[in-house]
């Protein structure tokens, strides 16, 4: 959508159709269990990290539906803008916010590719590992049972179907 019709509201935000499914990441990234019972520190970082998780997983189901993958840019549009206002919230003037910015969305990409190999092989060691790289943990021996539930959830992504998805519903 150009700045113009955004900044003077001549459009509807086209964003703001995905906004129920950026709702349902964050909620499933807050779910209780990733840290009780699979070792996700219960810190900012471990926060952070749960939400480009979840957000790995919808952008994974996205790209792989042409309806959906064209949109996986306003999803991750909610993710930065959302991000931006953390930042802001927590201190972090101007200047330095877009380059904070551009760090998450660099450490997202590589997280995404790590991601995306390790569930295409549904090769766990290997998730586990990505995780071990990526995620703040509380324990470190529970790596194995946090890939087990990232499949759990990736597998919950693959049977939603677009609509749901859209909704910001996940399939049982």
């Amino acid at each position: 959508m150009p700045f113009f019709a955004r900044l003077f509201g001549t459009q509807p935000d086209p964003r703001e159709q995905w906004r129920p499914l950026w709702h349902t990441i964050v909620e499933q990234a807050r779910e209780p269990d990733w840290y009780r019972m699979c070792g996700v520190a219960d810190t900012v970082e471990g926060r952070f990290d749960m939400i480009t998780l979840v957000l790995s997983l919808t952008m994974l189901r996205m790209e792989r539906e042409e309806e959906l993958a064209p949109h996986a840019a306003l999803v991750t549009e909610l993710f930065v803008e959302d991000m931006e206002g953390q930042l802001r919230e927590a201190g972090i003037g101007d200047p330095t916010v877009g380059k904070k910015i551009g760090n998450l969305m660099s450490s997202m990409g590589g997280r995404l590719g790590s991601y995306r190999q390790a569930l295409a092989k549904e090769d766990r060691a290997e998730l586990a590992e990505a995780l071990r790289r990526n995620v703040t943990m509380s324990q470190e021996d529970e790596a194995e049972a946090l890939a087990e539930r990232m499949i759990r959830l990736h597998k919950r992504f693959d049977r939603t179907s677009a609509d749901q998805l859209r909704a910001g519903e996940l399939a049982a």
